[in-house]
């Protein structure tokens, strides 16, 4: 059975899909914050940083965003942002692995360490704890995580 996403490359009319895309996902994962009041720095940082210096492959599904992933020439993945009605599907695997292809030397991340369901994630996918960090944004403890093939 084929999936029901396909990946594609990132394109500038995407901007505003993958910004709400983001503020929904963090909104969920972390309902505490006001995720609201951090668009306009998200959409910036989007803008001025990622969307400069890293690849995004982005996933649709029925027509509209439903995750994308972003990669930069280092290898570091900043960003791994899954639609919640597609958390659990094959998609998240499919943009670890689009990342992967991308950066085949290895790849590290940060993964703030109260996300459970992200770090076995991660784990199953063939990361390992490669130290601890700080956020400077939100302050909350990160957990690194490599990958190397």
């Amino acid at each position: 059975m084929s999936p029901s996403f396909h990946l594609r490359s990132y394109r500038a009319a995407d901007e505003d899909a993958a910004i709400e895309l983001w503020r929904q996902t963090w909104q969920q994962a972390y309902p505490s914050i006001d995720f609201d009041a951090r668009v306009a720095w998200w959409r910036e940082r989007w803008r001025n940083e990622l969307v400069r210096d890293a690849a995004i492959v982005v996933a649709e599904a029925s027509g509209a965003l439903a995750g994308f992933v972003t990669i930069d020439k280092t290898g570091y993945l900043d960003q791994l942002v899954v639609d919640p009605a597609h958390w659990g599907s094959p998609l998240a695997r499919a943009l670890l692995d689009a990342a992967k292809r991308l950066a085949p030397e290895g790849i590290t991340l940060l993964v703030n360490k109260d996300n459970a369901r992200a770090i076995r994630f991660y784990e199953h996918n063939g990361f390992v704890h490669a130290g601890e960090d700080v956020n400077p944004t939100s302050g909350r403890p990160e957990l690194k995580m490599a990958w190397r093939s």
